[in-house]
């Protein structure tokens, strides 16, 4: 779930002024403004973090869970216990073999080893499934306690419920801060970098704002563009922005579960008859499903998926609850004529300029609109 990206990083400054494409640089790096004004990046969008998305609002903040982390807590202790009370006596053996012992006394070897480890795997795997699942069920506590930013794109505006507060604060869409996060210093092991997105607002003295690390800058502007795009009316469904191995069939749900396996098993076996791949990666996939237990991850997930969205309803505020019901389309708001002003000069920059980093062309649009102001 999101989280601040290093507390040595700089917190942006948004009692400020500030507009897309302004740099705050600090010691050892920069952050760029992506809004506000939320103007369009040529990025593909990318929300990972995104959870509920409907035809009124998106909640943005954790994301479902994935099928990957059940493999982590039920098929990591699983191989480690099956590697050291099997592989491991099948190697001694193989080394026998090697040296050129005699069968017996390899068979005497093997099992040997195998006697005095199968205890050990059974501590091991015990042990380390236990503290697995022990680190997810705080997790999972704690994000059935976590009230996301909820995004309403019928109002335009953004929900969110800053910590210790007994009340969600409604900021307009368009006044939203959002911001990339570009660090680097050097360590014993070369030159660290740092990446990351955030999104934000000023609440009198109070900064709220929800951070998370990514692997690149690009990837981080894509993360805002999944909400941008939501918010105009461009993206509508999770698929487009969470499906990037494109798993999910048109009838399946948003979510991952039982129905990706299939999906995923079924694509092996085509690019398979198709020559798209061998039967070796074929064999490697089945290994890697049977050590993390089949479909039992796929299972859990979907029983993990169905408990928080029992639990999500009761957590949210009951002036959240009706904030965030539908609205005639006669009252749906309207975009600002700034903000379709300048998107569509930022479109059109870029379409002449192609090669020239989104950021900088944000930039450019301020300069050619200095007497825009940033909305209150």
């Amino acid at each position: 779930m999101p989280t601040k990206i290093d507390s040595s990083l700089p917190t942006p400054h948004l009692e400020q002024s500030r507009k897309a494409g302004d740099v705050e640089p600090f010691p050892s790096g920069r952050i760029t403004y992506l809004a506000p004004l939320p103007l369009p990046t040529p990025l593909p969008p990318h929300g990972p973090h995104i959870g509920e998305m409907n035809d009124v609002y998106m909640d943005f903040g954790l994301g479902s869970p994935q099928v990957f982390s059940w493999q982590v807590v039920l098929g990591g202790p699983f191989s480690v216990a099956f590697s050291i009370a099997f592989l491991f006596p099948l190697f001694t053996g193989f080394l026998g073999v090697i040296f050129g012992y005699g069968w017996e006394d390899i068979w005497d070897s093997v099992t040997g080893i195998f006697d005095e480890g199968y205890g050990y795997a059974l501590v091991t795997g015990f042990s380390a499934l236990a503290i697995l699942l022990c680190t997810w069920l705080h997790y999972h506590n704690k994000r059935a306690a976590i009230i996301p930013t909820r995004f309403n794109r019928q109002r335009r505006e953004v929900c969110s419920m800053p910590e210790d507060a007994t009340e969600p604060v409604f900021v307009p869409w368009e006044s939203l801060s959002a911001w990339v996060i570009e660090a680097q210093g050097a360590t014993q092991y070369g030159i660290h970098r740092q990446y990351g997105m955030g999104i934000g607002f000023q609440h009198g003295e109070t900064l709220t704002s929800v951070e998370f690390p990514c692997f690149g800058l690009s990837l981080a502007i894509s993360h805002w563009e999944a909400i941008r795009g939501y918010m105009e009316y461009e993206i509508h469904d999770l698929k487009a922005i969470q499906d990037p191995l494109d798993l999910q069939g048109p009838n399946d749900p948003p979510h991952e579960g039982l129905h990706t396996f299939h999906n995923a098993r079924a694509r092996m076996h085509q690019q398979i008859r198709d020559g798209q791949r061998g039967r070796v990666s074929g064999f490697f996939w089945y290994l890697y499903h049977v050590m993390t237990l089949w479909t039992i991850p796929n299972h859990l997930t979907e029983w993990e998926v169905r408990r928080l969205q029992k639990m999500a309803p009761h957590a949210l505020p009951e002036v959240m609850r009706q904030w965030s019901e539908p609205l005639p389309k006669e009252q749906w708001a309207k975009p600002s004529e700034e903000l379709l002003r300048l998107s569509e000069q930022v479109r059109q920059l870029h379409k002449r300029q192609p090669r020239r980093p989104i950021t900088e062309i944000f930039a450019e649009v301020q300069r050619l609109n200095p007497t825009d102001k940033r909305r209150a």
